[in-house]
């Protein structure tokens, strides 16, 4: 093997090296039984961390104005409860978030049904942890979505 090769495989990262081996991922969704692309495929990751962003944003918003009554000290610790709630009860009743809504995502389980309260509960704590929303698997869906039996698509 060339030394190019090996550099080149060292710098693209572990996932091209072995598809130039020849194995095949395949899409994201693909495993999940979702289409590759348009309505019903695996949210990008860029839209999500946008929708997260308008949706820290909304409760940044409702936390300073009602909550903190003007302390920007404790803001961010009544955002976090806003957020909480609202990501419990809106994922819970709609399937999503005003920022989801924004940008045409939808929860849903994996089975294609809406997730259970407790499904919701576990994949709501888990985001407010943010570390596991931040660990994904192939088809770039967070572990709190893994764990709770969620997957996030565009609709």
């Amino acid at each position: 093997m060339d030394k190019r090769q090996v550099v080149g495989s060292w710098l693209s990262g572990p996932r091209a090296a072995a598809e130039q081996m020849g194995v095949d991922f395949g899409y994201r969704g693909e495993r999940l039984g979702l289409p590759e692309s348009g309505p019903g495929s695996v949210a990008s990751v860029g839209r999500r961390f946008a929708a997260v962003f308008i949706d820290w944003f909304l409760c940044l918003i409702i936390a300073f104005g009602l909550l903190s009554a003007g302390d920007s000290r404790s803001t961010s610790n009544w955002a976090l409860v806003v957020f909480g709630v609202m990501t419990f009860l809106m994922v819970g009743t709609l399937g999503f978030t005003p920022g989801k809504r924004m940008l045409g995502l939808r929860v849903i389980g994996v089975d294609g049904g809406r997730l259970t309260v407790p499904r919701v509960a576990v994949r709501t704590a888990l985001l407010l942890l943010v570390i596991p929303a931040l660990v994904w698997d192939r088809d770039t869906r967070g572990l709190h979505d893994r764990v709770s039996g969620a997957v996030q698509i565009r609709f």
